[in-house]
């Protein structure tokens, strides 16, 4: 087999020549073209939806943004919106009114954008002056006249009417007085002099009982009299208030029709035409409301007419304004509570009960964005299920309609309410949120895919090809620019670039995850304004980067430091049997390291096969399980085509307490196998890392780059000998994106990293031994790998079957 070289620096890192650039620094980058769409050339796939989304105008093509969370999702998706919202009509100003045929559905009216103010205020400032007004013309002199006409005739008659009881009175005996209530008070009147009531009790009781027959007989006969006044005084009342009503009808004709014609004009619609005649009869009928404090006395009130309840019925709820919008709305609830969302109605306190009318209904967010377009992150909508399920019914009937208290339990005891009118709604629902989330909404909710029929796949890497370099550097000065920072050089553009691809772990490709570059570079202008430079270069990049590892690498420190105090043993040097240095890669928080572990194995006679001794305490994940059974397979493949298989061996991650999942192992675990069944030592200056298929294949693995480092470290700390490095699977080569001290010990060659295809080739790494191959009589090269592990098979079988044998002949 050909000796396995190591990989040279130049593929252990793509590097950007900062040459190839061709602007000074950041700030000569050409910013897009004015009116240029702002669609994102690295999101084509989430383009084209978001495209087709805004094509269709049919109910149920909402749209789904999926990405994971430092994607930058809502800066790009405001991006792309914005221009298209500018382009798109200004939706109508929405108002609710009363009612006057049914006060309790209240009306929604739509004026064109920024007339709904307007609209709120002619009302508000025709009603005051139709008081004013109509106080006025109680003043003038005609109006004077025909009331002062009505009263004379009125008082005509009453004095008319009196005097004939009067009349009537003194031939029957009795005086008659009459008080300014038009209260009748009837008096005896004995030899021409009226009696007082002290003087009528020393009569006698034949006379008082004379007197008081002929007071009843009088009293029947003044109740015609009294019928007649009462009848001339209600017809002096109902001309009173026709005159009033003719008065208020000359001032709705001179202040409410022109406003009336003016909004039928703007808003030609049959709701309001309806609206301006319910409230023309409604203020004829509320006349008194608007009378004068003294009208009745002749004496105008020049001020506001008196308060009353009902003027509430003439005020406008402006419920959305759209008067300072230039194109469509776009909302972003952040707070999407069943009222901010779906909108509510309150209520009001009044002499200890709950009240409410049309003007206390507020708007939500689902109205607000009526006409464009409504932003959600589903993690924070899910977190109120009231909201979440109203949105999924107001999109499915296509219209938002308040409901009055629908919070309450429907056991609860519900105060009266309103029933406002629903809102038909018009707009494009986008929410944002990751894949994970989008597979459980489609498993959950049958609405949901109806609904949200349109899904945005963002993705977080892309092609590193030189277009995309050009455009990932236009995003790099853009968030220079709008963030406000120093001017990036030319040699930290380049720089950022190689994060990029550090990012994501690949060596072609770019991570857009834009956030993360965003708090890398404001953190160099910072420390770049510390030491007084007027641009960033790479060397400021490089040292924030090591500032921001530093700040959160303190439980990577803690592990080293048991690696150096031989607490966790890994050795680095030597070679034993049974024992590879394995790798994995470790979270604590958003900070991600690697690290190696020592993986035993020990073989005896038995018939248990390989043990796991990770699933057997629990600790193994499913994935961990499936790669300990390929390597069983793997095994019977090899050595038990003509035999069984007779051993006992236990396998398992020294000083591992915690849990163990994936397949990247698998690798370094059978190498440990091969070595305790061939007894032959392996090297512990060598760290592996790969999973390994039924045919011996060398598989990709996550972290490479991390795993890398993480030997590199421990090595580094018991000091680097030279002969150090990991063997990785061939086809992470690309993935590796290493560390400038990883780079510069490989140019010394103090550390080397293998990439290898087959488990043949990295047993040849550990062992120094050929693992050999299959020969036409079944059995392994002499002296070969495979060939010993074959014949140390074949004793532990032999083993198997003699050994009760001999214990009983012994």
């Amino acid at each position: 087999m050909a000796r396995i070289a190591p990989l040279p620096a130049s593929r252990l890192h793509a590097t950007y020549d900062p040459a190839r650039i061709p602007w000074a620094n950041s700030s000569a980058v050409p910013a897009p073209r004015k009116g240029a769409s702002r669609s994102d050339p690295f999101q084509p796939r989430a383009m084209q939806a978001l495209d087709l989304a805004l094509q269709i105008r049919a109910t149920g093509y909402n749209v789904y943004l999926s990405g994971e969370a430092d994607l930058g999702r809502s800066y790009m998706l405001l991006n792309y919106l914005r221009p298209r919202a500018r382009h798109k009509p200004t939706p109508p100003d929405l108002v609710y009114v009363q009612n006057f045929a049914d006060p309790d559905r209240p009306v929604l009216l739509s004026l064109p954008a920024g007339q709904g103010k307007k609209f709120k205020d002619s009302l508000k400032d025709v009603i005051d002056t139709i008081g004013r007004e109509l106080a006025r013309r109680f003043e003038t002199p005609a109006y004077a006249r025909q009331r002062d006409r009505l009263m004379e005739r009125f008082q005509k008659v009453r004095t008319g009417l009196i005097h004939k009881m009067n009349d009537v009175a003194s031939h029957r005996g009795f005086n008659l007085d009459v008080d300014e209530n038009g209260g009748l008070t009837l008096s005896p009147l004995v030899k021409g002099k009226r009696l007082s009531e002290e003087e009528f009790g020393r009569l006698d009781n034949a006379m008082r009982l004379d007197l008081k027959r002929r007071g009843d007989s009088l009293a029947g006969k003044m109740a015609g009299f009294l019928r007649q006044m009462n009848k001339a005084e209600e017809s002096f009342r109902d001309d009173e208030r026709e005159l009033e009503l003719q008065a208020m009808q000359q001032v709705l004709d001179a202040e409410l029709t022109p406003v009336r014609d003016r909004m039928l004009k703007i808003s030609p619609t049959p709701a309001m035409r309806a609206y301006f005649d319910g409230l023309r009869e409604d203020i004829l009928r509320s006349t008194e409301a608007f009378l004068p404090r003294d009208a009745g006395a002749g004496q105008g009130d020049h001020g506001q007419p008196p308060a009353d309840d009902c003027f509430y019925r003439y005020e406008v709820n402006l419920f959305v304004d759209n008067g300072e919008l230039a194109g469509a709305p776009i909302v972003v609830e952040d707070n999407p509570t069943t009222v901010n969302l779906l909108g509510c109605v309150e209520r009001e306190s009044e002499m200890g009960a709950l009240v409410t009318d049309f003007t206390l209904i507020r708007a939500g967010s689902l109205h607000k964005a009526n006409g464009g377009f409504l932003v959600l992150h589903m993690e924070d909508i899910l977190q109120h299920p009231g909201a979440w399920e109203g949105l999924l019914r107001a999109l499915r009937a296509n219209q938002a309609r308040i409901e009055d208290g629908g919070e309450v339990p429907e056991t609860a005891m519900r105060t009266k309410g309103i029933l406002p009118e629903a809102l038909p709604l018009d707009l494009k629902v986008v929410l944002i949120g990751d894949e994970d989330l989008y597979e459980s909404l489609l498993m959950a909710d049958e609405r949901f895919p109806k609904l949200f029929r349109i899904k945005a796949h963002m993705t977080d890497v892309a092609e590193r090809t030189a277009p995309n370099v050009r455009a990932y550097l236009g995003h790099i000065a853009r968030i220079a620019a709008e963030a406000e920072l120093p001017p990036f050089g030319r040699d930290a553009l380049a720089w950022l670039v190689d994060l990029g691809s550090h990012l994501c772990e690949d060596q072609r490709r770019l991570s857009l995850r834009f956030p993360l570059l965003r708090e890398l570079m404001i953190e160099a202008a910072a420390l770049a304004q510390l030491r007084g430079l007027d641009s960033v270069n790479a060397a400021t990049l490089e040292d924030a980067y090591a500032a921001r590892t530093y700040r959160a690498n303190l439980d990577e420190e803690a592990f080293m430091e048991e690696y150096d105090r031989e607490i966790i043993k890994v050795q680095t040097s030597g070679s034993a049997v049974g024992q590879v240095n394995g790798l994995s890669v470790t979270w604590h928080g958003n900070y991600e390291f690697g690290l190696p572990h020592r993986i035993s194995c020990t073989v005896g006679v038995g018939q248990d096969g390989i043990i796991d001794l990770e699933r057997e305490a629990d600790l193994g994940g499913p994935i961990h399980t499936k790669a300990m059974m390929i390597l069983k397979s793997y095994l019977t493949d090899l050595f038990a085509r003509t035999k069984p298989l007779m051993l006992s061996a236990s396998l398992y991650f020294e000083q591992s307490y915690a849990g163990i999942e994936g397949d990247s192992a698998s690798g370094a675990e059978l190498a440990a196998l091969l070595s305790a069944l061939a007894e032959v030592p392996m090297r512990l200056d060598l760290a592996f890392t790969g999973a390994v298929s039924h045919s011996g294949q060398i598989m990709a693995v996550g972290g490479a780059t991390r795993k890398v480092e993480g030997f590199f470290k421990v090595c580094g700390r018991h000091g680097l000998t030279g002969s150090q490095g990991v063997i990785i699977p061939h086809d992470n080569v690309d993935h590796l994106m290493l560390s400038p001290e990883v780079l510069e010990a490989v140019e010394a060659g103090r550390f080397a990293i293998y990439p290898v295809r087959r488990m043949e080739e990295a047993l040849m790494l550990l062992s120094g031994l050929p693992a050999g191959r299959r020969r036409a009589n079944g059995r392994f090269t002499p002296g070969s790998l495979y060939d010993l592990v074959d014949r140390r098979l074949e004793r532990l079988g032999c083993y198997a079957q003699t050994a009760f044998r001999r214990s009983r002949g012994n």
